[in-house]
């Protein structure tokens, strides 16, 4: 999964992204890390939040296919 790549290259912390989607940064941190799945409900969130597919952010796809 390429959440921690994604995030940072849009210069947002754990805690940012935690506070957009109104979950607690420890929550986040273990999706993250893949120690949680992620509920398809907030995947999708992180996708339209980090403009990105989900497939992409599942690491289906490469970043030219991301639209």
């Amino acid at each position: 999964m390429r959440l921690k790549e994604v995030r940072q290259s849009r210069s947002l912390t754990q805690a940012d992204v935690a506070e957009s989607l109104h979950i607690k940064q420890n929550t986040y941190s273990q999706y993250e890390s893949g120690l949680r799945q992620i509920p398809v409900v907030l995947l999708v969130e992180l996708s339209e939040l980090y403009g990105v597919t989900v497939d992409y952010l599942l690491g289906r796809t490469r970043m030219e296919d991301k639209f």
